[in-house]
C-alpha cells in the first residue's frame, strides 16, 4: 500500500457529527489558548504547537478510527508478530506498514518540545506516543474499525520518540549557534 492509497482509502470524508465534535474541541482549545496567553501562562509558539497537535491528532484519529467502516472485532496479541512475519516470509508490504506506523506519530513527537517549551526526555515522548496509540488501538477494538495490535503501539511510540529527539537536537544545535 503506497502513501496515495493510504490517503485515499483511510481518509474518507468526515460525517457532520464528527465535524461538529472536532469543531467544538477546536473552539474550546482556542478559547483556552487565548485565556492562557492573556494570563501569560504560555507563549504564542506553545499555543500554536498545541493547536497544531490537536489538528494533527484529529486527522490521525479520523483516518485510523472515525472514518473507517466497522466490521468484526480483530486483535493480534502477540508482540512483534509483524517482525516475525517479515523475517520469516520476507513480507515487504508488512515492513512498509511497520515503517509507516513509525512515521505516523513522528510529527506528534516533534511538537512536544514546542508544547512543553523545553527539551522532552525520550522516555516522555515514547510514553506519550504509546498512550496516543493505545487510545487509537482501543478505539479500533471497541468500534470494530481496525486491528488491535501491540506492534502498532510500539511503532507509533518509537516514531513519536524519534520526532521529539530530532526536535530536541535541532533546538540544541540551533540554540548553540544563537548563543555565539
Amino acid at each position: 500500500m503506497d502513501i496515495y492509497q493510504i490517503l485515499t482509502e483511510y481518509n474518507n470524508p468526515w460525517s457532520s457529527r464528527e465535524i461538529f465534535c472536532f469543531s467544538c474541541i477546536m473552539v474550546i482549545a482556542v478559547i483556552m489558548m487565548i485565556y492562557l496567553l492573556r494570563k501569560e501562562k504560555m507563549n504564542k509558539l506553545q499555543a500554536a504547537a498545541i493547536l497544531a497537535e490537536l489538528v494533527f491528532l484529529g486527522i490521525v484519529f479520523g483516518s485510523t478510527v472515525f472514518t473507517r467502516t466497522g466490521s468484526v472485532r480483530q486483535c493480534e496479541l502477540i508482540p512483534f508478530w509483524s517482525w516475525s512475519a517479515i523475517l520469516r516470509y520476507h513480507d515487504m508490504e508488512l515492513l512498509k506498514e511497520n515503517l509507516l506506523n513509525c512515521i505516523l506519530l513522528l510529527p506528534a513527537g516533534a511538537l512536544l518540545p514546542l508544547i512543553m517549551n523545553r527539551k522532552v526526555k525520550w522516555q516522555e515522548a515514547l510514553v506519550f506516543g504509546v498512550l496516543i496509540s493505545a487510545t487509537i488501538e482501543t478505539s479500533q477494538l471497541i468500534t470494530m474499525r481496525g486491528l488491535f495490535e501491540w506492534d502498532d503501539m510500539i511503532h507509533n511510540g518509537l516514531g513519536c520518540m524519534v520526532g521529539a529527539v530530532l526536535v530536541n537536537w535541532m533546538i540544541g544545535f540551533f540554540g548553540k549557534k544563537d548563543e555565539r
